[in-house]
């Protein structure tokens, strides 16, 4: 049986096909709690994808529109998003449309504006309804991490991926399942070669810790 919210299929194709390459479409049902659409995809999901909002989200019948708000990329890019929540006719929300749209360029030349006149924009934060997604939590620490020391995943050397590993570690982020296989897809390197880093990195803060 077809969801009511492939309806929205077109409209998802058109505005995604409009800013092309700049902007991502995702059409979330939240019946399966899966993707069920995505055009110009550039943030590695695919339809069948579980879409990880929180289990509680159809029980805000009054929400309309969440956002815009910050997100990141897989790669660390800044996105601007905001979300569409799709009702059926009883007011119950069956999908999100979610439109996800990558500032990186514009934002690179806003910082640098913001930093010659000092007036910090708080970026405002992310719905409860859009929290829960595991990948979220993994991509913003990357992006945070990159961005206070002003460099990218390119310019990353090898201490810098171990100093990022343990950082990922302390907050917790190895203990979360699945986040092995998409920390090492991000940087490029096998699972077996970010098993190794981890368990050669805590080796050293052992043995520095122990000569203190």
């Amino acid at each position: 049986m077809t969801s009511p919210i492939h309806a929205y299929i077109p409209l998802a194709d058109a505005i995604a096909r409009l800013f092309f390459p700049h902007v991502e479409v995702v059409l979330h049902d939240l019946e399966t709690g899966s993707i069920a659409h995505i055009a110009n995809s550039y943030s590695k999901r695919r339809p069948g994808d579980a879409s990880l909002t929180d289990d509680g989200i159809g029980a805000d019948a009054d929400a309309d529109i969440i956002g815009p708000y910050a997100k990141r990329n897989w790669d660390g890019r800044r996105l601007k998003s905001i979300t569409c929540v799709l009702k059926g006719t009883d007011g119950k929300a069956i999908g999100l449309f979610c439109i996800n749209q990558d500032i990186e360029t514009f934002a690179a030349l806003g910082d640098q504006l913001k930093a010659l006149v000092a007036l910090p924009d708080a970026a405002p934060a992310t719905s409860p309804l859009m929290a829960g997604d595991w990948r979220e939590t993994i991509n913003n620490a990357i992006g945070e991490h990159l961005s206070s020391r002003s460099t990218t995943l390119a310019g990353l050397t090898s201490g810098d991926i171990d100093d990022l590993l343990m950082l990922l570690e302390a907050r917790g982020i190895f203990e979360i399942r699945k986040a092995v296989p998409h920390v090492a897809e991000i940087l490029r390197l096998s699972r077996a070669t970010i098993y190794n880093r981890l368990s050669a990195a805590r080796s050293r803060a052992q043995a520095s810790g122990d000569t203190e």
